[in-house]
């Protein structure tokens, strides 16, 4: 198994890794429905603050994150916040999402991030205690805000 990073030529692995994503969360509806072209997916692809990882085995993607690189104004630095992590179901147990996080910590050092962080379900056991076992737990509480028009002050 070998962990690598994604870049503007692996468009194709990175729709194997929203295959991966869409399997593991059971959420066809976000990770396949509206697929982005060929053109969007590259233009991701080069972007160093988007981070892509993938773990493959035999060819095959077994494993992969995504994660954001997220500048800071208060201070001068970086934080990188780990956004999804999957590891497919017969490859689960043998380590992988931990050597994907490890990498992933590898690259936050390199760039001079301060944190990685991630958040997890209630409810998920399994994340909770991957991230239990590499960080430091905080109990926070998070909100989805949707997108709201301008008001055009003519209402």
């Amino acid at each position: 198994m070998r962990v690598r990073r994604l870049g503007p030529d692996d468009v194709a692995t990175m729709r194997d890794l929203n295959a991966l994503y869409a399997a593991a969360f059971e959420d066809n509806e976000t990770y396949r429905r509206d697929t982005p072209d060929n053109a969007w997916l590259t233009r991701q692809l080069a972007r160093d603050a988007i981070i892509l990882l993938v773990a493959e085995a035999k060819g095959r993607v077994v494993g992969g994150l995504t994660a954001y690189e997220l500048p800071k104004l208060e201070a001068a630095r970086n934080e990188i916040y780990l956004y999804d992590l999957a590891v497919a179901k017969d490859h689960r147990r043998r380590g992988i999402a931990t050597r994907l996080i490890e990498e992933l910590q590898c690259i936050a050092a390199d760039t001079g991030a301060w944190a990685v962080f991630v958040q997890a379900d209630y409810g998920d056991d399994p994340a909770v205690a991957l991230y239990t076992k590499l960080g430091v737990r905080e109990d926070v509480m998070h909100f989805d805000l949707k997108p709201r028009a301008r008001s055009t002050g003519r209402e």
